[in-house]
């Protein structure tokens, strides 16, 4: 296994676009279940510099990071491969910016960058908030210019791909144009939406389906994000299919799908699939809590679906998140399988003995609780014994 060291020199010699893509590449490999010697040592250092404030974009007197400002409520840090319906990879930020300051209009990013940075300088944040609103301006009408013909989306495209491997770039670009040329109409809403909803009812799902037919009938484009930004607020995240469910005449999924917010089904689904590296990390870390508690939520996400929806087998969803769980359960059954009766000395105190018992009904849970009771989230009730799950 490679040192600290020796990854920190590794590092060191490589220029921050490659360790950019690096750090996207060993991403990918962790959602597909890969390793390599070092690499989560390497994740560990790369997702420091680029995600905890190390990044041009997150430290907090850049100009990047004034530029990005509304985006912030809209940004998730995932896999590029994912689905990320109404949000914006936080790793495509910073081959978006290189490409808006060295191709697209790098004389007024030049003079943007100056002019912040000497109010930064001065304290003036709030003159710095207005004139990161007038250059965000500038690129909206710029990039509504460029990506309206084929040839300049084409262009747009090729000189992402030189600041990044990542595909999903050019299409965060798109939501990036979409997100700030709307700003104001998004923050309205954001702004009327509760600052938390402990409870998304009949009557709160009247109140925030208003909110989004407003919106949308200058804006549709932009519901997506506002869907996002409901789903921030919800305790239970798989709530956010009520916008849907609740407007159509049956639990058909043909009829659901009808509704006009019927992306909220795929949003959940988006973040069940996001919910698959964590669980990973914590298995291969032996964090039996935390496994658990990521099963539950995934379990009664999955129960919430099958119980609204019907019938959910024969539609997209249904097959999307059939494919979800099978690798949710291969990924359990995958990661127990490094954990043998005879691993070792090291392994065989009272705590590690008892540890590797409840990863093997951890493994149970995955193979046999979907099955038996199509209810996951009863079957973790009874095996782990917490306090009650909500209902869906």
């Amino acid at each position: 296994m490679l040192q600290p060291d020796r990854i920190q020199d590794y590092l060191r010699r490589l220029t921050p676009l490659a360790r950019g893509d690096l750090l996207t590449e060993l991403e990918r490999l962790e959602v597909c279940g890969g390793e390599m010697p070092g690499s989560a040592e390497m994740l560990a250092r790369l997702r420091e510099e680029f995600r905890k404030g190390g990044s041009a974009l997150d430290r907090g007197d850049n100009p990047a990071r004034y530029f990005f400002a509304p985006l912030e409520p809209l940004l998730v840090d995932g896999a590029p491969e994912h689905a990320h319906s109404g949000q914006i990879l936080r790793g495509s930020l910073p081959p978006i910016w290189s490409w808006i300051s060295r191709d697209l209009l790098p004389t007024m990013a030049r003079d943007y960058v100056r002019g912040i940075d000497e109010l930064i300088a001065a304290d003036d944040l709030h003159k710095a908030r207005q004139v990161a609103a007038v250059f965000q301006t500038k690129i909206v009408k710029s990039l509504e210019g460029t990506l309206s013909s084929s040839d300049g989306a084409d262009q747009a495209r090729t000189k992402l791909a030189t600041y990044t491997a990542s595909r999903a770039a050019y299409g965060d670009l798109i939501k990036v144009l979409c997100v700030l040329r709307a700003h104001d109409a998004l923050a309205k809403f954001n702004d009327a939406l509760p600052a938390s909803i402990e409870k998304f009812d009949d009557a709160r799902v009247v109140q925030v389906t208003a909110l989004l037919d407003a919106l949308g009938k200058d804006h549709a484009d932009i519901v997506p994000f506002a869907l996002a930004l409901v789903a921030r607020r919800l305790r239970i995240p798989w709530e956010l299919i009520r916008l849907a469910t609740n407007a159509a005449p049956s639990k058909n999924a043909a009829d659901i799908a009808a509704t006009p917010y019927a992306i909220a089904v795929s949003m959940v689904l988006d973040r069940l699939d996001d919910r698959r590296s964590p669980l990973r990390a914590a298995l291969r870390n032996n964090q039996v809590p935390v496994a658990r508690d990521i099963l539950i939520d995934l379990y009664n996400t999955e129960h919430a679906l099958r119980l609204r929806i019907d019938p959910l087998d024969n539609s997209g969803w249904g097959e999307r998140l059939d494919h979800l769980m099978s690798a949710i359960t291969a990924l359990v059954e995958a990661e127990m399988s490094r954990f043998p009766d005879n691993i070792g000395h090291v392994l065989r105190s009272r705590s590690l003995r008892r540890r590797q018992f409840l990863t093997r009904r951890l493994t149970h849970l995955a193979c046999k609780g979907r099955d038996a009771t199509r209810n996951g989230a009863a079957y973790c009730r009874k095996l782990f014994s917490q306090p009650e799950i909500s209902r869906a």
